[in-house]
């Protein structure tokens, strides 16, 4: 395990945990968001809160040495994130938080390549 990896994973994992765990406990900061992104408020626990809290779980998990579900989190986040954006397009919507919405997939996109490289 090189030590780009680790890094790069472990702040995929605490950044999507801590992003997560933030939905989940309906934070009111992220409501303002989902307004302009046109999404609905009942999707901030599940699925927006569940997804992210459980990507940064496998990969935390696959850095505890279950590597497969670390590579099907990091796949998973990608998916994600990628659909997040895809999410702004649509709406047109361009807040100056999105920077984190393209972190969080370059995270997880350097994750997967990276595990997937090593692997």
């Amino acid at each position: 395990m090189s030590t780009l990896y680790l890094v790069l994973a472990l702040t995929a994992a605490v950044l999507n945990l801590g992003s997560g765990i933030g939905s989940i406990a309906r934070l009111k900061v992220i409501y303002p968001l989902l307004d302009g992104a046109s999404v609905p408020h009942s999707m901030l626990v599940f699925p927006i809160g569940v997804l992210k809290t459980a990507g940064g779980l496998g990969i935390a998990l696959g850095l505890l040495g279950v590597p497969l579900v670390g590579t099907a989190a990091a796949a998973g986040l990608v998916l994600f994130w990628t659909c997040a954006v895809h999410t702004h397009v649509l709406a047109n919507f361009w807040p100056k938080e999105t920077y984190l919405t393209f972190t969080f997939l370059a995270t997880a996109i350097g994750t997967l390549a990276l595990d997937l490289a090593l692997a």
